[in-house]
């Protein structure tokens, strides 16, 4: 069955070259208390051009083949089998549908799968060529404007974009965890963590930018302002290892799925500290994050979700304590990580490059922020502004992942 909403919109956006305040926590358990019906932020051009990208088959195959991220989420929907069996499940971006299939193998009543983009064209054919249309229902349109008549015990997707919040298709998950969740109900993933660390990357500075000092026994070094510009001044998408870092990370952020609300993805900053463990030129600073799938987190008192303590961390992560410490986990937690010693996923790493590297002695410090914003020209598109200072100078970079 293919049922489109209202307001649908052309499917989802290419990902591009690849303590909370008291305030925000009391107005979110005064809403759950209400039960008023979340708003749907308007769908916007960009927001078309999103969807629209998302009808490609590259953009799927790409996905299904990064076999860390689909098996880790198969996993886990076998590890939460008995929270899915006879439950009514959503399945928010599903794409191709893959996710809302698994979930029907594991014995799911009925499994709502949505998607903005024609994929979901496909999606329902390849539903029906599973003989699973009697349980899983294919929606066309944006899940802020599909109908769903009954609420669901869980909310499975794949939201996360490079550098975890580049795209935004979180709030999408907000929006359907307030509106159509059980309480108690469970969301996979349900926790994210972002990291960031300085890294040395010689031999890519030196293929980007020193192949200009003589080409073919040619000075061409008027060409290396050009060339640090292109290759330096937007964020990068690449695969690193463990060598290329020179401390233990730092947490910039934390989401719990549970309890986050879209007022905090407006900007998030983290002050950090760095101790360089090498003699090693600073070449820039990498983000990577990790997904968790953990169970839903239920108050005994009301019922309602739990809201633990850093579930989004901001300036209070730039102490040294937050520094190379995660979540902790218990052995049963299942993790997709995108980190660098980590297999890697068609996330890879984010790279921010500074234009000129800084040489760094083993202990030498680099301090600043990074500060983190939805662009006001199109809200998926991320801004960041970082600060750094190392050996008595200081700078600033700003660059927008769009």
């Amino acid at each position: 069955m293919l049922a489109r909403g209202p307001g649908f919109s052309n499917g989802h956006p290419p990902r591009p070259r690849r303590g909370r305040p008291r305030g925000l926590r009391d107005s979110y358990r005064g809403l759950l208390q209400q039960q008023e019906p979340p708003s749907a932020r308007p769908c916007t051009e960009f927001d078309k051009a999103y969807f629209h990208a998302y009808s490609h088959i590259g953009v799927h195959e790409e996905m299904i083949k990064d076999h860390v991220r689909t098996g880790t989420y198969k996993a886990a929907i076998m590890q939460y089998q008995n929270l899915i069996e006879g439950k009514v499940v959503l399945d928010v971006g599903c794409g191709t549908g893959i996710l809302a299939i698994f979930c029907a193998f594991a014995g799911a009543r009925r499994v709502y799968a949505v998607d903005a983009s024609e994929i979901a064209l496909q999606a329902n054919e390849i539903v029906k060529d599973n003989n699973l249309s009697d349980k899983v229902i294919v929606m066309l349109g944006r899940v802020e404007d599909v109908n769903i008549e009954e609420n669901v015990d869980v909310i499975i997707s794949e939201w996360m974009g490079y550098m975890l919040l580049y795209e935004t298709m979180l709030p999408s998950i907000i929006f359907a965890r307030d509106k159509w969740l059980k309480p108690g109900g469970l969301i996979l993933p349900s926790h994210a963590t972002l990291y960031m660390a300085p890294v040395t990357h010689t031999a890519r500075y030196s293929e980007s930018i020193d192949f200009w000092r003589d080409v073919y026994g040619i000075k061409m070094s008027a060409m290396l302002p050009l060339a640090k510009q292109s290759a330096f001044e937007e964020p990068c998408i690449e695969t690193i290892t463990g060598e290329n870092i020179l401390t233990w990370p730092l947490v910039v952020m934390e989401v719990d799925c549970y309890t986050i609300i879209v007022q905090e993805l407006e900007s998030v900053t983290a002050k950090y500290r760095f101790s360089s463990m090498l003699n090693a030129p600073l070449h820039g600073f990498a983000f990577w994050f990790d997904v968790e799938f953990n169970g839903p987190a239920i108050s005994p008192s009301n019922n309602h979700l739990q809201f633990p303590s850093g579930s989004l961390s901001s300036d209070q992560h730039s102490q040294s304590s937050s520094q190379s410490k995660k979540r902790v986990k218990s052995d049963e937690t299942i993790v997709l990580s995108t980190a660098p010693e980590d297999a890697p996923t068609h996330w890879q790493q984010t790279l921010l490059y500074l234009y000129e590297p800084i040489e760094l002695k083993q202990d030498q410090i680099i301090e600043g922020s990074v500060t983190l914003t939805q662009s006001k020209e199109n809200a998926r598109f991320l801004n960041i502004h970082l600060e750094y200072s190392s050996g008595g100078r200081s700078f600033i970079k700003e660059s927008v992942m769009r």
